[in-house]
């Protein structure tokens, strides 16, 4: 080579595979499955669920609710005074727990601070249980947010709550059939005569339903107003049945919800 000028060498060096099963190994010693933890109480969670069998034995379970909101009664199987009053336009509620602790705050983990674990845990546990109780529908449609309220939030927690139920239960999941359209004042801040009110032209469908049975899916009742609209909005479209499935029935007037 001319005078000043640098030769480089170039060392190429050969891939050699791990021995056969030996990256398998290696992966598996960092992938492996995140053991539940109970997020009541930080114990062991059963059945690949957040939640330890003491604190699933003490859930607040619903077991005396009206046959069609779900409302806390003193007996099981009697209409309550709301809906002897007037029939709501849903067909009936699954919501098989109270509103009361552990399931409230793991409800509002999810809805105000944004703790997607809680939304899966609910939603399995409210798939779970439907899935015992031989819940059918041909749609599961989550109760839409109006866009204002998305946008604020980031995202629906009815939509959380219904996927992994719809999953569990093999049931299509349509997020688009149902609009809410018109933004509305928490159902719980109105007197009653006036909550009809708030919500007339509040939710709005454009595909035809015609003799399907549709399950809503919500995270917690109180008034049933809002349910009661959107499911008068479904029947509009031809559904036939409209059931709410909800993980909570809260006593009325005890917060802002469906």
């Amino acid at each position: 080579m001319a005078e000043g000028r640098c030769q480089l060498s170039m060392k190429i060096s050969v891939y050699n595979p791990p021995p056969k099963g030996a990256l398998r190994h290696l992966l598996g010693q960092y992938l492996r499955p995140i053991p539940a933890i109970c997020r009541a109480c930080g114990d062991p969670g059963i059945g690949g669920l957040d939640i330890c069998a003491s604190c699933y034995r003490h859930l607040p379970r619903n077991r005396r609710g009206c046959v069609r909101c779900a409302e806390p009664l003193p007996a099981a199987g009697a209409l309550c005074a709301r809906c002897q009053q007037h029939l709501p336009a849903f067909d009936q509620v699954l919501a098989p727990w109270h509103y009361q602790p552990p399931m409230d705050w793991l409800a509002q983990e999810l809805k105000f601070r944004h703790r997607l674990a809680s939304g899966r845990l609910l939603g399995e546990l409210l798939g779970r249980w439907l899935q015992r109780e031989g819940a059918v529908a041909d749609v599961i449609i989550p109760m839409p947010l109006h866009g204002s309220r998305l946008r604020e939030r980031g995202f629906n927690q009815a939509t959380e709550l219904a996927t992994p139920i719809a999953a569990r239960l093999g049931i299509p999941l349509d997020r688009a059939a149902l609009q809410r359209v018109r933004a509305t004042a928490a159902q719980t801040s109105l007197p009653l005569r006036e909550r009809k009110r708030n919500l007339r032209r509040a939710f709005r469908c454009e595909c035809r339903l015609d003799g399907l049975r549709i399950a809503l899916v919500d995270d917690v009742v109180t008034t049933g107003s809002t349910a009661d609209a959107a499911a008068a909005t479904l029947k509009r479209a031809g559904a036939t049945e409209v059931h709410l499935w909800a993980v909570c029935r809260a006593a009325r007037g005890g917060g802002s919800h469906t």
